[in-house]
């Protein structure tokens, strides 16, 4: 799929990595080479925002819903999005309706 999905400095990557327990997020411009935001369900930042008891997809919600402010700040509303060969559902579907909400444009 990389061959097909390729972020610029315009329209940037927006790939989601997964463990068994978490989520990872980053926005990638790959002319540059460079992350320029990134969001996972163990960072901080997340865990705040989350209730103790807090499901793993409202975990990749609130992480998707992260990035896209970091992006938003950085002025990126426009992205692509690469789910790395994972099928488009629970956690994966998740991050891309938080970045979404978040005000994301695919």
């Amino acid at each position: 799929m990389r061959k097909t999905i390729s972020g610029t400095a315009t329209r940037p990557r927006l790939t989601v990595a997964k463990s068994l327990k978490n989520v990872f997020v980053q926005v990638i411009d790959d002319e540059r080479g460079v992350t320029l935001a990134a969001a996972a369900t163990n960072s901080k930042s997340v865990k705040d925002a989350l209730k103790d008891s807090a499901s793993k997809v409202e975990a990749a919600r609130q992480a998707g819903l992260r990035v896209a402010a970091l992006a938003r700040e950085k002025g990126i509303e426009k992205v692509v999005f690469d789910r790395n060969r994972n099928r488009f559902q629970g956690r994966v579907k998740a991050v891309a309706d938080g970045a979404l909400e978040g005000g994301l444009k695919f």
